[in-house]
């Protein structure tokens, strides 16, 4: 059924998280790799996304800046080192400064674009470097915000 998140902790490093879409997986794929599509949906609400660029390639960059209710910045890079369409993406993400260098350890994203007729499942697995890594981008809200954004994604695939 569309509209729920499930969030599953898999071991000591990883976070999965699921979720269908009521849109075919070629449009759901095409949100994630199309800057102007992924600045009406990437983000908490009240982080929009302001700057989006994309080198859809292995090895390319998608780097974006998310502005909060106070005006600052957060900033973050992926590069992509893997990109299977409309079937999957690996990229390695980070914070960054507006530069685009990393300032934060990596986690590898891997998302899944399963096919389930009209609808599209996504699944992402998140590997991060170490047990307390993942714990400290837990603790910032990880989940919450993702689920914001994955709701946004629905209302865009939606509209």
């Amino acid at each position: 059924m569309p509209g729920k998140t499930t969030v599953t902790l898999e071991g000591d490093r990883e976070l999965a998280m699921s979720r269908v879409f009521d849109a075919p997986r070629e449009l759901v794929f095409k949100a994630w790799t199309d800057p102007e599509a992924l600045m009406r949906w990437w983000g908490p609400r009240t982080w929009p996304t302001k700057v989006c660029t994309i080198d859809l390639r292995p090895g390319g960059v998608w780097h974006y800046c998310m502005v909060g209710p106070e005006g600052e910045e957060s900033w973050g890079r992926g590069e992509y080192t893997e990109i299977l369409p409309p079937e999957r993406l690996v990229y390695i993400d980070t914070f960054s400064n507006a530069a685009g260098e990393a300032t934060s350890e990596a986690i590898v994203i891997t998302l899944e674009f399963k096919d389930q007729g009209s609808q599209t499942l996504l699944v992402s697995r998140s590997l991060f470097e170490s047990a307390q890594h993942r714990d400290t981008v837990m603790a910032m809200g990880m989940e919450e915000g993702m689920t914001e954004t994955l709701d946004r994604l629905d209302e865009y695939l939606a509209a």
